[in-house]
């Protein structure tokens, strides 16, 4: 099953290569006015970002997003630089990247061989989604080093996303087939999110395996959209266990074999498994299967999810939840225009705010909260689009 989170979250769009969410205009966050701080305020805020208390957090992130770009591009910067809390560290990198490409880009570089293991991944997430070529060397690098389950991830995604690069390409083919199963899955998830068709022979292999790469092979495949992949797909399904046959059909699907058939029997399947407390597996994989989908641009599929989600209770509502918070994180623009008119927001938003608890995808969210801010800034006053981005903001404690 392909692991949440990553963005690699973790994060995926899946199939289509994450867009690069730029900065919004800094004005007063959104439904919470107030001037921009003192450089003292400014410099207490980012000290409590480290701070054990949640609220203390979020109210500090809060105030530093109200100081003017610039102003607060260099406090951040200084506090990545010099705070001797590591904590601080890392969360002020985050807000720095979440500032645009001029504000965090000189850092970067820089931050990909810090002793802080957070602050490395932000990094490999950034570049991730400012693909750099003269960056490569440096990634290639820290593949030989880095082995965490924490960074390994959005490595290998950042590497991915170069491109067709035949440097990446080189780096990355050999991953699939050797090396630890989660570090293997990960290559095969971001080869397969970013559509890299010069491994499909080695993930067609891992995928006629059972196992645990098997989910996470089979995804790729319908990612990558190649229909030479149709035939194994079809003899796959009648050989998987139950909980990977919604992947299966999720896949097929994307290669247009069949799609509403397929797509009724994945939301049965999520039916299914959400209603019999026994079914975790399979409700795992048809939340899995239902946010491929989605990932896709099927916002049916997404609203699908709300519509189990959004009543449910655990155990049944954590996987869907994470299922919507991937699905959000990799594709803003299509959690936004279903729910735009979704008729229980509210409940769809306390659905997300379950799911980004769950992930601490701390980058991610950041970008998304960048992309929901802009589409504030962006949405006429008092239209449903401006009411909807305001509750998002205020309900996630953005």
């Amino acid at each position: 099953m392909t692991r949440i989170p990553r963005v690699a979250l973790t994060v995926a769009a899946l199939a289509l290569a994450a867009a690069t969410v730029a900065a919004a205009p800094r004005q007063a966050t959104p439904a919470r006015e107030g001037g921009a701080p003192s450089a003292a305020e400014l410099a207490a805020a980012i000290g409590a970002l480290g701070d054990f208390d949640y609220d203390t957090r979020t109210a500090a992130a809060r105030t530093v997003r109200r100081a003017p770009a610039p102003v607060a591009a260099e406090a951040l910067a200084r506090a990545v630089r010099e705070h001797d809390d590591e904590y601080v560290r890392y969360r002020a990198l985050v807000l720095l990247a979440g500032l645009g490409e001029s504000a965090a880009a000189p850092l970067m570089r820089d931050a990909i061989t810090d002793r802080n293991d957070r602050i490395r991944t932000v990094a490999y997430g950034w570049f991730e989604h400012h693909p750099d070529p003269a960056v490569l060397p440096a990634l290639f690098q820290a593949l030989d080093r880095e082995g965490s389950e924490f960074t390994r991830p959005a490595l290998t995604r950042a590497v991915a996303a170069h491109g067709a690069d035949p440097r990446a390409r080189e780096a990355l083919v050999p991953l699939v087939l050797r090396g630890e199963d989660f570090f293997r899955g990960a290559a095969i998830e971001a080869l397969g999110d970013y559509g890299r068709t010069y491994a499909i022979a080695e993930i067609s292999q891992v995928a006629r395996l059972d196992g645990p790469l098997q989910d996470d092979a089979i995804t790729a495949l319908g990612r990558l959209g190649r229909p030479e992949s149709v035939d194994l797909l079809v003899a796959l399904q009648r050989e998987v266990p139950r909980e990977r046959q919604p992947t299966v059909s999720a896949s097929l699907c994307l290669l247009g074999r069949n799609c509403e058939t397929h797509y009724r029997f994945i939301v049965e399947s999520m039916e299914f498994g959400a209603a019999n407390e026994g079914q975790q597996p399979l409700l795992r994989g048809a939340t899995h299967a239902l946010g491929m989908l989605a990932l896709a641009g099927r916002e049916a599929a997404l609203a699908a999810l709300f519509d189990a989600g959004v009543p449910s209770r655990d155990p049944a509502r954590s996987p869907i939840a994470l299922g919507v918070g991937l699905v959000a994180l990799r594709n803003p623009d299509l959690l936004l225009r279903v729910l735009d008119g979704y008729r229980d927001r509210d409940g769809a938003i306390i659905l997300l705010r379950d799911a980004f608890d769950m992930l601490s995808e701390d980058f991610e969210e950041e970008r998304f909260y960048v992309h929901v801010r802009r589409a504030f800034w962006a949405a006429p006053e008092g239209s449903p689009r401006r009411t909807l981005t305001e509750a998002l903001i205020q309900r996630l404690d953005f």
